[in-house]
């Protein structure tokens, strides 16, 4: 099992990033999935893409967005074969229930847990993404609105992660330059005083799970 979970963006260290990868950088394609940001306007949406696009390729990948919406409600085998056509997925922040909901009626939320846990792609992203990888959203209510998933796609949102990591990532924490640091920072404090097991990251710090091997860099 390969990921890079980073609380904002690439992280101070994107190096970690590409060593995790199998293949030289510049002969690596990228599966973008944006798709935590579907509830916002059409123009945010498609400058959200815009600036992975850039900040992938400077890292030189070869970044192709693949967006959930054209899966949903279709044999989960049809995403399975695009996804794991990819060495690296990276899965874009925004809001936890809108992204979750986006992987279950794709499909892509068993396909790749199964990927992952082949050890057949890494899995990397940041905020919304690190975050719906644990066993439940219970608590990130306080900082993404459930509702939101009503907006995109007119369904309930869903509670439950993708129980690929047995805790909860809390980004963005003592990060003074990030909006949503405080609030996120009265979500760590009720996961302790709850004794849910969690990871706070501040913005800058990435998770990096390599096999059994986990560090903060």
């Amino acid at each position: 099992m390969r990921m890079y979970l980073s609380s904002f963006r690439t992280g101070d260290q994107p190096g970690r990033l590409l060593e995790l990868i199998d293949h030289p950088a510049s002969a690596v394609d990228v599966a973008l999935i944006v798709n935590a940001m579907d509830a916002l306007p059409a123009g945010e949406r498609r400058a959200a893409v815009e600036g992975e696009l850039v900040a992938l390729t400077g890292l030189g990948l070869r970044p192709v967005e693949i967006d959930l919406r054209a899966f949903f409600d279709q044999p989960a085998d049809r995403v399975a074969a695009v996804l794991s056509g990819f060495p690296l997925v990276w899965v874009r922040g925004g809001n936890v229930f809108v992204l979750r909901q986006a992987l279950a009626r794709s499909g892509a939320d068993t396909t790749l847990a199964d990927l992952v846990r082949r050890d057949a792609i890494v899995y990397a992203g940041y905020s919304a993404g690190a975050c719906v990888l644990g066993p439940d959203l219970h608590g990130l209510e306080q900082c993404d609105d459930p509702q939101a998933v009503r907006t995109a796609y007119g369904d309930e949102a869903r509670w439950d992660g993708l129980a690929l990591l047995d805790y909860i990532v809390v980004p963005h924490i003592d990060s003074p330059g990030h909006p949503e640091s405080e609030i996120l920072g009265l979500v760590a404090e009720r996961y302790r005083a709850e004794g849910t097991a969690h990871q706070p990251l501040r913005d800058g710090q990435a998770l990096v799970i390599r096999d059994h091997q986990t560090s903060i860099c």
